[in-house]
């Protein structure tokens, strides 16, 4: 009886292991995939002038010129909001886990309320922002995608810092309160530094989500072929870059069109990378 049980739990171990590897090696495969099949059509339309040139006349028939308007103005945007994101993320973190109690009501409807927010489409941000901007007679431009986008950073960055933050161990709060550090102090000082890596890997996927969205920007920031020079001026995005490019019937700008989404693909990349050497730089001063 215990041989066959034994036998039993071995069987149920083995085919658990074979879904998971499967499951893993499907992801795997379908990143592998997507950018496979990016590279593969966009390289041959890759150039340094993709890159250096905003669109010259008739870009969009096939002619002359790359997306230096679209690549800046995804940067522009994605910093702008991220801060503007952090200036009230931080606060809200700050005052949930050092100034309230630890299981209180409060803080409960806080993280509801950004669990909420989390899972609303960005198209309903932009849709909220484009109906703002009507009601106050503003017109698309840089400033008001920022905003939007913020407001969609937002509940990404207040829950996933304040996951990072609540795994501080609880005694280091207590040894700072003992030695006479404030509340203020302790969770500048104490607690942030701990935090430090889960905040930076926080900072920098919302701004991978900002750089790369689409939703939020096609109502509010509008679209140029130049370079916006300030706040007031209509943005062009490389996801926005990329739905136009595709929406030509010409194939040569379609091309651009996957050379543009290589691009993005970079980008991101790079931002995950980053996120990864500024995690594994800050955890050296966490205490285990």
């Amino acid at each position: 009886m215990n041989r066959r049980r034994f036998d039993r739990r071995k069987a149920e171990e083995a085919a658990f292991v074979a879904l998971m590897i499967l499951c893993a090696s499907l992801m795997a495969g379908g990143l592998a995939l997507i950018i496979g099949t990016i590279l593969y059509k966009g390289l041959p339309s890759l150039s340094l002038a993709m890159v250096t040139q905003t669109p010259q006349g008739g870009y969009y028939l096939g002619k002359g010129g790359g997306v230096l308007n679209a690549i800046l103005g995804s940067l522009y945007l994605a910093a702008g909001a991220t801060g503007l994101a952090l200036l009230v993320a931080v606060p809200v973190v700050s005052y949930v886990n050092g100034f309230l109690p630890r299981h209180s009501r409060a803080g409960r409807w806080v993280r509801f309320s950004m669990d909420i927010l989390w899972g609303i489409p960005s198209i309903v941000y932009g849709a909220f922002g484009f109906m703002i901007m009507l009601a106050l007679g503003l017109r698309a431009s840089l400033g008001a995608a920022m905003v939007v986008v913020a407001l969609f950073e937002l509940p990404i960055l207040v829950r996933t810092m304040d996951e990072a933050v609540r795994m501080v161990p609880r005694d280091l709060r207590e040894a700072a309160y003992s030695l006479g550090a404030t509340r203020l102090e302790t969770a500048l000082g104490v607690v942030a530094r701990q935090a430090l890596p889960g905040l930076l890997t926080a900072t920098l996927m919302a701004f991978g989500r900002a750089i790369g969205d689409t939703a939020c920007v096609l109502f509010t920031a509008g679209f140029t072929d130049r370079v916006p020079t300030s706040l007031t001026e209509p943005a062009a995005t490389l996801p926005l870059a990329i739905f136009f490019q595709l929406g030509t019937p010409f194939p040569e700008v379609q091309g651009r069109a996957y050379a543009s989404a290589a691009i993005l693909t970079v980008l991101v990349l790079a931002v995950s990378l980053g996120a990864r050497f500024l995690s594994r730089q800050a955890t050296r001063h966490v205490i285990r």
